[in-house]
Order: structure tokens, then C-alpha cells, then sequence
């Protein structure tokens, strides 16, 4: 150390030896100072430990992870919204390899199959975005149940209205998350409708443009003031219905709906699913919003 004493081999020898530790298992970093360590087990007359050096973990092709680089520990991955079994599996698969493609391993079955082979001589780099794909994988092989309880808290941090289903949200998010985090962002207009631009309305896919959703609003609008029951499928089947009466496809009628329920090009779920959610009043309102909004446009 500084003041020129080898407390640190000295002492890590002499811990190891005590607690009976009979594989060491570090970073490559450590490979120098394994003769120092042999020398004084040889000294001491005890046995050396088997060491098994395993790659770094790199931030880049030249640095490697440091928190004082302000690289992520495991803590503030599950802080950013990462599922435990997601890091485990992933940060398992950096500088070890299991034989065949396989990549997704449970605790128990990286128990089982991790051998010493399958360890690289080389570094390894730590991707976030290979890491946001496994995350995303796992979220969507939750039990529903079990997502709509890890979702809930994220999901109250947008959505405050007590008669909003965290449930029922839960459901549209499970197959478009990939972050736990990312969820208030995807919802936030269920609380309150955002501003947005008419232009929104204009989709090419879905053919239209700001006078057909004018037209696709004003016709959609009574058939949800009357519709007897207020049910996923019952409102599918009178837009499905009022397509059909119109001559048009669906697509073209669900597209401003959705942009009217939501004034988001993106969201969760379609103009159907949003719709339940948001209740009968409330559907109703956002779609004369979009009237009023796409009138005021001299459209």
C-alpha cells in the first residue's frame, strides 16, 4: 500500500486460508498478484487455492464498469425499472457461455448448467439494450397477475383517478413494456387528455386525414352515447357495425377514435381497449373534443 506494506496479500491469504476457501474466482485484474499469494502459502505451508479467472465486464472496448463512472449497479438497474431475474440472466451470459443458442435460463438451470468451459478469455461488454430486450422478454412471460402487481405502482404514478382499473391497464402494458419505468409515459393520458395536434388524424395507413376523421367522429359519436352495455365486445361489435354502415374499413374509423380517446399516435392498446377503460362519460367527452377540435380547424 502506500506506506510500502503488503497488508492487503498478507491479509487476504491469511482470511482465505481460515475460512477454508478452495476456489478463487476474480477478474483478470488480479492475475499479477497471484505469485505474490502462492509465495506466501508456500511460506505458511498450506495449500493453494484452484484460481479461476474470469473476463472483466466492460463499459466499452477500452473501459471497464465502474460505479465511479457512474455505470449502474444492480441496484440502480432495478431502480430503472429491470426485473432481478432479467440482470441475473443476462449479466449470467457476459464472458461465459452456455453450449448451444439458448439464452434464457432460470436461476436453477444456470445452476445446472454452468461449467468453467464456457468461460471467455476475453472481455465482455455490457450492452443496456441487449439488456432491455431480456428485460422485456421476462416482463412478457409474467403471470398477468404477478405484472399487474410489479405494474400497479408505476401505473398510480400517472393514472391517479380511483375508478381507473390498474388492472385492466396492466394488461394493455404487459405486451408493449420493456421497462417498469417506462410505464407512467405510455399512460399518462388516461388521467387527463393531452393537447395535441389535429395533424395527428392524418394517417396514411389507415387512410385518412382530417375530414374523414371528422366524418368517422361525428358518426362514431351517438352509437357511443347509446350503446346499451359498456363492454370491451360490445363496443368492438358496434364499430365493426358502424364501419361496415359507413363502407369503410375498420382501421380507417378505430385510427381517429384512438387519437380522440387518447391524442397519442402511440399508445397501449387500441381505440376498443382504451375506450372501456376511460368509461362511457369520458369516451364520450374526448370524442367531442376531437369534433370541436377538427371543426376549429376549418376542416
Amino acid at each position: 500500500k502506500s506506506d510500502n506494506l503488503p497488508t492487503y496479500n498478507f491479509a487476504n491469504v491469511i482470511d482465505d486460508h481460515l475460512m477454508g476457501i478452495t476456489h478463487v474466482v476474480r477478474g483478470t485484474e488480479y492475475l499479477p498478484s497471484a505469485p505474490k499469494y502462492n509465495i506466501l502459502y508456500d511460506a505458511f505451508g498450506w495449500p493453494k487455492p484452484i484460481y479461476v479467472t474470469v473476463p472483466l465486464i466492460m463499459r466499452d472496448a477500452t473501459h471497464k464498469l465502474s460505479k465511479r463512472r457512474g455505470d449502474p449497479t444492480y441496484e440502480d438497474l432495478l431502480a430503472e425499472g429491470y426485473l432481478p431475474e432479467a440482470v441475473l440472466n443476462y449479466v449470467a451470459l457476459l464472458g461465459w457461455s452456455p453450449a448451444g443458442e439458448r439464452e434464457f435460463f432460470s436461476l436453477p438451470e444456470l445452476v445446472d448448467t454452468f461449467g468453467i468451459k464456457g468461460i471467455s478469455k476475453s472481455p465482455a461488454i455490457f450492452d443496456k439494450e441487449k439488456l432491455t430486450f431480456f428485460n422485456s422478454e421476462y416482463i412478457r412471460t409474467l403471470p398477468p397477475v404477478k405484472f399487474a402487481a410489479l405494474a400497479e405502482p408505476y401505473i398510480r404514478q400517472a393514472v391517479k383517478n380511483p375508478a381507473l382499473d390498474t388492472g385492466e391497464i396492466a394488461m394493455l402494458l404487459q405486451p408493449r413494456c420493456e421497462k417498469l419505468t417506462d410505464i407512467p409515459e405510455k399512460i399518462d393520458f388516461f388521467d387527463v387528455l393531452p393537447e395535441y395536434d389535429t395533424k395527428l388524424y392524418v394517417h396514411k395507413k389507415s387512410k385518412t386525414d382530417e375530414a374523414i376523421s371528422l366524418r368517422m367522429l361525428d358518426a362514431v359519436l351517438p352509437v357511443m352515447e347509446s350503446l346499451p352495455e359498456w363492454t370491451q365486445e360490445a363496443i368492438r361489435d358496434a364499430l365493426v357495425s358502424l364501419a361496415e354502415k359507413l363502407e369503410t374499413k375498420s382501421a380507417t374509423l378505430m385510427w381517429p377514435l384512438r387519437i380522440a380517446a387518447s391524442g397519442k399516435a402511440v399508445t397501449p392498446g387500441g381505440a376498443v381497449e382504451i375506450c372501456h377503460i376511460l368509461g362511457r362519460g369520458e369516451t364520450v367527452s374526448r370524442i367531442e373534443t376531437g369534433i370541436k377540435k377538427l371543426k376549429e380547424g376549418k376542416v
